[in-house]
């Protein structure tokens, strides 16, 4: 099981970036959100990375998720 803490910001539009490198590197498919400080069930989205976010929201969708920009990502 995988946790992860979001930022409260929606995901950003960057040049070849999915989320902001400053502030929440990390883009992940989460499918449980707690109280939007933490989300669990969380995974990489699936290879080939999206390279943009309509990209990024739709893998995650396909799977029952959604995207996120997270700080931090722990794995158990």
């Amino acid at each position: 099981a995988a946790v992860a803490s979001p930022t409260f910001s929606e995901l950003e539009s960057r040049q070849s970036r999915l989320c902001p490198a400053s502030t929440a590197p990390n883009p992940l498919c989460c499918a449980t959100d707690v109280l939007g400080v933490a989300n669990l069930d969380c995974a990489s989205p699936p290879n080939p990375i999206p390279s943009d976010i309509p990209s990024f929201n739709n893998i995650c969708a396909a799977n029952g998720q959604r995207s996120r920009c997270c700080l931090v990502s722990l794995v158990r």
